[in-house]
Parts: structure tokens; C-alpha cells; sequence
């Protein structure tokens, strides 16, 4: 019996009652008009259907008053602008209208019949509803009296529930919003992924530069070495800092451009980086690396980055050679380290996966692993 009330003392069956008493007013305006063309304001519908802001107000009226209580009802508030669009509308419009009539005749008409049922049973005989009073007779009528109620309650439920599901059939996004909108959602998953590989390649280098300096400074017991990689923390931690503002920026501002984020120009402070790490680093940069497309010089500045953060922190300071080539439409970077025992693994190997990944989106490729004895890190990345 409680699961039978329920829908009554919910207020969305309330508000979906509204919302097909609303285009009653205009058949009500009409009746006053012309009482014997009562099929005009369906004809109406048609041209009102295909104005494309029509849809937008529909898409609203349908959330606020058949979905209130949901989140994501899945109704669209654009304007149409394709014709498939208008035409969906303007069946919704035929259809809201059609529904909004059954509704206000039978709340209004099965009252008024349990009432005369009651007034039957109780022995007054009245003529409000032709031919009621010789069907009736006052010993049963007053078992009917419930029935018009009971229809009633189905009547506005179920109406309720129909007017919702083809709202949601018809205002719902049309097959090329539903795609632009997993497109936006696509880009946003890549640009929190970008997001994140910046924060790992960059506070991870900054961290692993300063661990790997502060052990150095306090082995080697030299106040003038101790200066110097005090200096290097200084200046390490100064750049991530840079970045994590930068970053966080890009959060606050979608619409902030990227043309901050370091590129292959500024490669020498990862060398120096490295090489005040106690890293020997032998860099050979062949080519026009400064005509490099942006976001080839940006993502490639980010491999090389994580390739000598990884160098540093599983292999020490050993020497490092650096290979960056410019030639014809494709850009070369490689990073090669001797293999020692004293490496502890790649971890979660979350870097290199970083590394491919970059790469991939680039349309390049990327290769990690051991090579010649040694450990090899190589990028190519297409210009065009």
C-alpha cells in the first residue's frame, strides 16, 4: 500500500501535471476564440516547432518540471539547427499538446463523476452528468465512487511517466551532439593526462635533482661542492616552481596558452641540471633546433627531461650521452647511460610510460630498454 501512495507525495508527479496543463492554456485561449476549430493550435505548433530557440525553452520546462530532482535528465537546452532537430520538436510540441488535453479532461471529468457517485449514494439525484443517474443506482453506486479516483491516480502517474520518456526521446541530444560532446569529454581526459605527465616530468626532476645532490654534498664533505649543489637545488626547485605555476594556471584558465611551457631552446638547464647532479653529460645537438614546430620542441623537452631524471635517480652519476638531431621532417632525441649493477629498477615505470606515450601522441614513436650495454632512451618525433 506505501509503495501504491508513493508517487502522490512525490512533487515531480505534481510538476509533470503542470507541465501538460501548459500548452492547455493555449487550447483554452483558442476555445474562447473559435469553439468550433479546436484543431488550430495543433496546426500552430508546426511553424512555432521550427524556430530554433523553441528548443532551448522546451529542453528547460522539461528539466525543471518533469526531471527536477535529476542531475543529468539528458534533455538538450541548445537551438535546434538542424532540420531533423525542428521537426523532432515540432512532433514534441503535437505530442505535449495531445497528452496535455487527455490529462486536464480526466482531472478534471473523473472528479466531478466520483462526487456525482457520492451524491447518488447518498440519495440526491442530480443531472450535472447526462444519463449518470439512471445507470446508477444508490445501493452500488457508492462501491464505484473509488474507481474514478483510482483512474484518476493511474491517469496522472502514468501520463506523467509517458510525457518524460518521449520528452527524453525527442528533446534529448541528437546523434552529432551526443558525438561533439564525447569529443569534449575525450579532450578533456587528454588534457588532464597532459596535465598530470607535466607535473610528474617536472617536480619529479626538481625532486630527484635535489636528493640526488643533498647525498652528494654530504659524502663529499667539500664546502665548496656544497655550494654548488646547494645552487643547483636552488636553481632546480626556482624552475618546477615556474611549472607548477604554470600549471595550475592552465587549471584556472582554459583558455590560457601554452607558448610559457619550456622547449628544446631551453635544454641546456636540463644539461647543466644533470651535469651539477655530478652527471657527465656529452650533449650533441645537430640542426635547426630552433625552427622546431611548438608542440613537437615542447613534448620532446619533456622527454628529454624525464630521461635524464631517470638516469639520476637509478643510475647516479654516470656518464650520459645526449643526441639531438634535426634532419628533414623528423626530430631525433636520444639518451644513452652505461648499465651498472648499482641501478635499482624502473620502479612503476610510470616515466617511461609517460616517454611512449608522449611520443605516440606526436604520431612518433619511442623505444626504452637496454641497447649495446647500455641503457637506451630514443625519440623520433615527426615535424609535420
Amino acid at each position: 500500500m506505501g509503495r501504491l501512495l508513493r508517487p502522490l507525495l512525490r512533487g515531480t508527479t505534481y510538476t509533470r501535471l503542470l507541465h501538460l496543463w501548459v500548452p492547455v492554456l493555449v487550447v483554452s485561449v483558442w476555445m474562447f476564440i473559435a469553439p468550433t476549430r479546436p484543431w488550430v493550435p495543433l496546426l500552430m505548433m508546426i511553424p512555432v516547432g521550427l524556430i530554433p530557440a523553441v528548443r532551448r525553452g522546451e529542453g528547460v520546462q522539461a528539466q525543471l518540471l518533469l526531471t527536477p530532482d535529476e542531475r543529468d535528465p539528458g534533455f538538450s537546452v541548445a537551438p535546434a539547427t538542424a532540420w531533423r532537430d525542428r521537426l523532432r520538436v515540432v512532433l514534441w510540441l503535437e505530442v505535449r499538446m495531445a497528452l496535455g488535453a487527455v490529462a486536464a479532461v480526466g482531472s478534471v471529468w473523473l472528479p466531478i463523476l466520483a462526487f456525482e457517485l457520492a451524491e447518488i449514494a447518498c440519495g440526491r439525484v442530480t443531472d450535472d452528468i447526462p444519463g449518470l443517474a439512471e445507470v446508477a443506482q444508490p445501493g452500488w453506486s457508492a462501491l464505484l465512487v473509488p474507481l474514478p479516483l483510482l483512474a484518476l491516480y493511474g491517469l496522472v502517474v502514468g501520463l506523467g511517466e509517458l510525457v518524460t520518456a518521449v520528452a527524453r526521446r525527442l528533446l534529448g541530444p541528437s546523434a552529432t551532439e551526443r558525438l561533439a560532446a564525447l569529443e569534449e569529454r575525450t579532450e578533456q581526459l587528454l588534457e588532464r593526462n597532459r596535465i598530470a605527465r607535466e607535473l610528474h616530468d617536472s617536480i619529479g626532476h626538481a625532486l630527484t635533482v635535489a636528493v640526488v645532490q643533498a647525498g652528494a654534498a654530504r659524502a663529499a664533505g667539500d664546502p665548496a661542492f656544497t655550494d654548488r649543489a646547494l645552487d643547483a637545488i636552488e636553481e632546480t626547485g626556482r624552475a618546477a616552481l615556474e611549472d607548477l605555476e604554470r600549471v595550475l594556471g592552465i587549471l584556472r584558465e582554459s583558455e590560457r596558452p601554452v607558448g610559457s611551457r619550456p622547449t628544446l631552446t631551453n635544454a641546456d638547464r636540463l644539461l647543466e641540471s644533470a651535469r651539477a647532479s655530478g652527471a657527465k653529460v656529452e650533449a650533441e645537438l645537430t640542426g635547426p633546433v630552433a625552427t622546431v614546430p611548438g608542440p613537437v620542441s615542447r613534448e620532446g623537452y619533456r622527454i628529454l627531461q624525464e630521461s635524464l631524471t631517470n638516469v639520476l635517480r637509478h643510475a647516479g652519476a654516470v656518464p650520459v650521452r645526449v643526441r639531438i638531431e634535426v634532419a628533414g621532417d623528423t626530430l631525433a632525441l636520444e639518451v644513452r647511460n652505461p648499465l651498472t649493477a648499482g641501478i635499482r629498477g624502473p620502479g612503476r615505470g610510470s616515466g617511461l610510460r609517460g616517454i611512449r606515450e608522449r611520443a605516440a601522441l606526436l604520431g612518433g614513436h619511442a623505444h626504452t630498454g637496454p641497447h649495446e650495454g647500455d641503457w637506451q632512451v630514443r625519440a623520433e618525433l615527426p615535424l609535420r
